[in-house]
């Protein structure tokens, strides 16, 4: 048997099923498309959900892909063996209501022992119990009846819930009796590793019914999944994935940088290698796919991925802090060939590992100093398992995952409280759970009985009124109804752009339509609740004239327009990572989510808008095209990130400034945008900035409110808009003065009454106390009120409160002679702020600490003399 590169074989594949007349599919991004029941992509059927409910048309009834996968249920035993792993590719072909079970396993027969020439008698299957067709295939086929092994349910049956399911034949792969239990019985199904499963095909012909019946599908569909590496494994002749071609050519670099050697008897080094090794993949192919790193949902797992292997680094002996950005480019080495994006995007790729490895530098050293000190207070309790709060307390403060943590403390024979530590981290921990929950039932939904419809033709390009006869009526909501029609010039809500509004007449009645939806090509009208009942009088096949609301449609377009400039202009000044995350336009404004990693300055945000206005001086012509794909892209269109694509597809051109795939509506010309205005820009998530802005006339409104809030505080002042600027910075200066006059007066009259402060203290040991509270006074007061104490008695300690309005603020002052007897400020400041909701520290002579409940302030003084009479 020949060995095959990971590659080759991935092209192979491809090529063989584009052979069988198969479409051959790019891999879908990680990040889900319109499926909130995935956190990231998990499988190779996956982003073909909406293919196989009827909720969207497939490209081809036949089709192949090579699926990049992200799984993290059982990433706490990646790198402790060696057959775990995060990231992987997953092989399929797919149809849907074409071929079935005799295609399926006959091709794959043929791929496995024509094209890759495996042995066929190191080859066995596996079928459902009950499936007597599948046995029938695989005997005609050739396969000896004793190497068909019938499994249940659990094994080889494939159904999530309600809604497809059937049963399965799995391929297995003979690996030889020394992988073997040695039991006469062994065979598909045995526990040990004598036989390695490596192709799944999922025969999916059965409906489960909500009284736990099984109906049979009026056209059944193929699935299929071939782990690429588990196959390279078998080709390779390898005993893990760690061994393929190309994550080898990772592991090495990693071992060269780390001056180690794999598999050499150390088993932490083996086990911190494969860490590496597999996170790197995973974050290379995230942040290529448009993750960022957070603290939430699949942020939050590659924040995790990235300084779980950072911290493996550091095991290793590593002391570069930017080692993972640098070893990126093996992964991009043996992968941007098949995933073009990681070449594109490599630059950016590595920035974005170099900024978390950095911040997480920052504080790993600080952090696993603190957690060995929580670790030694707890073996000095006699105990093994850290309390919650302390791991929350890491992760909050020092940015350390709690499975870092946890990781640490097996590694040290402990255990961590999780009941307490989610208590205290249970919103961040839901965020990152509710993706992962399991809601393929929700996803797997039958489309609607008027799916069967044709598509509605949309003219809205051209046309703002038309005429249309009617399809379908049926109820949108409790309240409201909704219209198909044959063709129609109202748009509907997609690609980041809010609906036409308008009417449908008829002679008798004119219908407002106050929403459009879009379904799988199928336009939804739907209708003002207070015209449900004429909405009512519709007939299918009923004539119509539709007129959208023109001056809203226009006001939307120019927003929409203005939003392809604004992208552009970004990736001028920022630079190429910039891609869209997120838009929205309606005739109120636009907003525009992009990945950065930082917040714009104000030279930025005012260097975007000035350029947008630029183009929109210049009268630059908007052409729309539609054209193949292909064509789109050496034209060097612009396309929307995780966007699925058509053959044909409609290119916005706007004067070859920017060139993007778009299929909203839009004006004829720039200048007709009329002007912009960027009314801010803020962060929405870790990585992802907004955006918001105005465009034409509502530019004019805007700048009216702001007249007329300058006239207004122009009329306060007593002084013209112009001088307004002047006129504050007097009255600022005049403030400040008298500020400073009350300050002196105020000093004056506390270092008047030092003597009475003196006398105030109370004996506790050795040591006199002395507390007060000061209202409207500030710590820089208080401090000089020590000072002063201090230079004229000495074995004194001072806690101090200042009281401003709801602000809470103490000090803590020690004299020398007694921080040589070991009183502390720091600690007790600490303790005294605590009572009032607060915290702090310093040094041992002074310290200061901020507090959050004002109201305490006397009880906190109180708790001085506590401290100080242990």
């Amino acid at each position: 048997m020949e060995k095959i590169g990971v590659n080759e074989l991935r092209d192979m594949f491809r090529d063989f099923f584009v052979s069988k007349d198969h479409y051959a599919g790019g891999s879908a991004p990680l990040i889900p498309r319109n499926d909130k029941s995935l956190l990231i992509i998990n499988s190779g059927m996956a982003p073909l959900k909406p293919y196989f409910a009827g909720v969207e048309t497939p490209p081809a009834k036949r089709m192949t892909t090579c699926q990049k996968c992200i799984r993290t249920n059982d990433i706490e035993n990646v790198g402790k063996t060696a057959r775990h792993g995060t990231f992987f590719e997953m092989l399929g072909n797919f149809s849907f209501g074409d071929y079935f079970k005799k295609e399926s396993l006959n091709w794959g027969w043929e791929f496995i022992t024509e094209w890759l020439h495996m042995p066929v008698e190191k080859l066995w299957a596996t079928i459902y119990e009950d499936d007597d067709q599948a046995f029938e295939i695989w005997k005609e086929i050739g396969m000896p009846e004793e190497r068909i092994v019938r499994l249940g349910k659990d094994d080889n049956f494939w159904e999530i819930g309600l809604g497809p399911c059937g049963p399965c034949s799995e391929i297995y792969f003979d690996r030889g009796e020394e992988y073997g239990c040695g039991s006469p019985d062994c065979k598909p199904g045995c526990d040990c590793d004598r036989y390695m499963e490596f192709w799944n095909h999922v025969f999916t012909q059965f409906s489960r019914e909500e009284d736990g019946s099984y109906s049979d599908l009026a056209h059944p569909n193929i699935d299929t999944g071939m782990g690429l590496e588990r196959l390279a494994c078998i080709m390779q002749g390898v005993d893990s994935i760690y061994d393929v071609d190309t994550v080898r050519h990772i592991l090495n670099s990693i071992t060269e940088l780390a001056g180690v050697e794999y598999q050499a008897g150390n088993h932490k080094v083996d086990v911190s290698v494969r860490i590496i090794t597999d996170h790197l993949r995973s974050m290379v192919f995230m942040i290529g796919d448009g993750v960022l790193p957070s603290n939430e949902g699949r942020g939050y797992i590659l924040r995790r991925i990235i300084r779980r292997a950072a911290r493996h680094g550091r095991l290793l002996g590593i002391n570069d802090d930017n080692f993972l950005s640098k070893q990126a480019d093996k992964v991009i080495e043996v992968s941007g060939g098949a995933y073009s994006e990681l070449v594109e995007k490599q630059d950016y790729i590595k920035k974005i590992i170099r900024i978390e490895e950095e911040q997480f530098a920052k504080t790993l050293d600080k952090g696993m100093a603190i957690l060995d000190d929580y670790m030694n207070d707890v073996k000095a309790q006699g105990k093994t398992e850290l309390d919650g709060a302390r791991a929350f307390k890491l992760y909050d403060t020092y940015g350390f995952p709690v499975e870092v943590t946890q990781e640490i403390l097996e590694e040290n024979g402990m255990t961590l409280d999780m009941d307490g530590y989610t208590e205290h981290m249970n919103q961040q921990k839901e965020m990152a759970r509710a993706g992962q929950r399991n809601t393929d039932e929700d996803a797997w939904r039958d489309a609607s009985e008027y799916s069967n419809l044709p598509a509605t033709v949309f003219t809205g390009y051209d046309h703002e009124t038309g005429s249309a006869t009617v399809q379908y009526v049926g109820d949108y909501d409790k309240d409201r109804k909704f219209v198909i029609l044959d063709e129609t010039p109202f748009y509907a809500t997609s690609g980041g752009q809010l609906h036409d509004n308008g009417t449908i007449s008829t002679a008798d009645d004119c219908i407002k339509v106050v929403d459009v939806t879009k379904e799988n090509g199928i336009y939804l009208h739907v209708i003002d609740a207070d015209d449900a009942g004429a909405a009512m009088q519709l007939k299918v096949g009923d004539k119509v004239d539709t007129a959208i609301d023109a001056a809203r449609r226009h006001r939307t377009s120019r927003g929409h327009s203005a939003t392809h400039l604004v992208q552009q202009a970004l990736r001028d000044v920022l630079g190429d990572h910039v891609m869209q995350a997120g838009s929205y336009v309606d005739e109120k404004g636009l907003r525009f989510d992009f990945n950065h990693f930082q917040a714009m300055t104000a030279e930025e945000i005012q260097k975007v808008e000035d350029i947008v206005n630029e183009k929109i001086d210049r009268f630059l012509p908007i052409a729309m095209m539609e054209m193949p794909i292909e064509d789109a892209k050496k034209l060097g269109a612009m396309a929307i990130f995780g966007e699925k694509y058509g053959d044909i597809v409609r290119v916005v051109d706007m004067g070859g400034y920017s060139v993007e795939f778009c299929g909203g509506t839009h004006l004829d010309n720039t200048g007709k945008i009329g002007a912009i205005k960027i009314t801010g820009e803020f962060g929405v998530a870790s990585g992802v900035r907004r955006i918001e802005a105005i465009t034409g006339t509502a530019v004019v409104k805007f700048l009216e409110e702001k007249e007329a809030v300058l006239g207004q505080a122009a009329a306060v002042l007593k002084t013209k808009p112009a001088d307004l600027a002047r006129r504050a910075s007097q009255l600022v200066a005049e403030n400040k003065e008298l500020e400073n006059t009350i300050k002196a007066l105020k000093a004056d009259e506390v270092s008047g009454a030092i003597d009475d402060i003196i006398a105030s203290a109370v004996q506790i040991g050795d040591a006199k106390l002395i507390t007060r509270r000061f209202d409207d006074t500030d710590t820089e007061q208080l401090r000089n009120i020590s000072d002063a104490v201090k230079e004229k008695t000495e074995g004194v300690v001072m806690v101090f409160a200042a009281v401003n309005g709801d602000k809470l603020s103490f000090i803590a002052s020690v004299s020398d002679d007694l921080v040589a007897k070991g009183y502390h400020a720091g600690k007790i400041i600490k303790e005294v702020a605590s009572v009032a909701g607060g915290g702090g520290g310093g040094k041992a002579n002074m310290a200061q600490a901020g507090a959050k409940d004002a109201s305490k302030a006397d009880l906190a003084l109180e708790k001085a003399a506590e401290i100080i009479g242990r």
